[in-house]
């Protein structure tokens, strides 16, 4: 008979310190009820699937390779607002009991600098080491149902993925015989177009919403430039000009303005006010500038 649980209850723990812990068995666990969390959202059955993450995030196993996962790495030397580093066998072993969901409360993060390669300091906010293992625990239960959904030929930040396997793809798809020739490069305005193609807009009228956005991010003369003429702040504004043609009801914004200067940075947080206002646009934003943060009609301090 299998000796390893697949119900993962919170009294599945083994063994009595650090070091006596089995990871291949810990490891194995995780991995089948991980395989259980796809079969049941392949199945749709939510239910389970939420059944089954709840099970995942309560296991001795998954907790103990969370603790592991963020006690392994470079980071584990740089400790967050409470001073706290499981440094020791004894810690990394209490830790692990710790990480609990009743009664936890995510702790600020802490304030560092770094300097970027143009001499500028870039700011870095560093989570306790607890709250580091409860994001790596809770990735453990998300990560499964995110791989089933997602893109199947996306590659960037996925598991066991990485640019060779990019790579492999274009070859597969562009190396057979009835394969394009050429593959062409758009300009701005083609850019903002092609997501609107999805859409049931006639030609006219995605041409129209797209000139209006790349009008509203000041590249009105620039509409026939491709990326290679374009500086890095440009680029910037022609994704953001993808992002508002259509007046969607949100926009999820990851620092838009980090490569941009002062006066186009002021620029776009005065666009993003006026679309919110007249056109009822909502700007979620997650940014380090100030500017940004000073204009936002609500601020959610991540420990700035």
């Amino acid at each position: 008979m299998n000796d390893i649980k697949t119900s993962c209850a919170s009294t599945d723990q083994k063994w009595n310190t650090w070091l006596d812990i089995n990871w291949d068995k810990c490891q194995t666990a995780v991995d089948k009820l991980q395989a259980r969390i796809v079969k049941a959202q392949k199945e749709g059955r939510y239910g389970r699937v939420k059944a089954l993450q709840w099970m995942l995030t309560h296991s001795f196993y998954a907790k103990a390779l969370a603790v592991k996962r963020v006690t392994s790495n470079k980071g584990s030397d740089t400790a967050g607002v409470d001073c706290v580093k499981w440094s020791t066998p004894n810690a990394k072993f209490q830790a692990v009991s710790e990480l609990k969901r009743r009664g936890y409360t995510p702790q600020p993060l802490r304030r560092v600098h770094i300097k970027k390669s143009n001499g500028k300091l870039r700011p870095l906010g560093i989570p306790t080491m607890k709250d580091r293992a409860m994001q790596a625990l809770y990735l453990l239960a998300l990560e499964p149902v995110a791989e089933t959904t997602a893109d199947s030929n996306s590659y960037g930040f996925r598991k066991g993925r990485s640019t060779a396997d990019a790579r492999e793809q274009c070859f597969c798809v562009l190396a057979k015989k009835t394969s394009p020739e050429w593959i062409l490069e758009g300009d701005a305005l083609e850019n903002v177009e092609l997501p609107l193609t999805l859409f049931p807009y006639k030609k006219d009228e995605r041409k129209e919403l797209a000139l209006k956005a790349l009008s509203l991010v000041g590249l009105e003369k620039k509409i026939k430039n491709r990326p290679g003429e374009m500086s890095g702040g440009e680029q910037q504004r022609v994704a953001i000009a993808r992002a508002i043609a259509r007046r969607p009801s949100i926009v999820f914004a990851d620092e838009p303005t980090a490569n941009l200067d002062r006066k186009n940075a002021l620029n776009i947080i005065d666009l993003m006010k006026k679309l919110n206002e007249n056109d009822n646009i909502n700007f979620i934003i997650a940014s380090h500038d100030e500017k940004i943060i000073h204009n936002g009609k609500e601020v959610i301090d991540m420990g700035l």
